[in-house]
């Protein structure tokens, strides 16, 4: 399964400021997009969000980009992230 993350560095605190539409959210980064820190964050966030492995979360595009491709394991429950679902 793929994520599309537009992520947001230097932000006040690390949270989901929303989704774009069903496939792409919005999350914000407290740590700044140098030496991978804001990727790094990232994959925490996003593993301890929706209860799996960090080892699960892999960056697939999108390494020095603000809009990522994040792939999760297949059936990746969303919903802590996305109410809506």
């Amino acid at each position: 399964m793929i994520l599309t993350v537009k992520v947001r560095p230097n932000s006040r605190q690390t949270k989901i400021s929303g989704w774009i539409d069903a496939g792409t959210v919005v999350i914000d980064i407290k740590s700044p997009p140098i030496d991978g820190k804001a990727n790094i964050e990232l994959i925490n966030f996003l593993a301890k969000e929706l209860g799996i492995a960090k080892s699960l979360v892999t960056i697939k595009r999108g390494q020095g980009s603000k809009v990522k491709h994040i792939e999760l394991p297949a059936g990746t429950d969303l919903r802590p992230i996305n109410p809506a679902v």
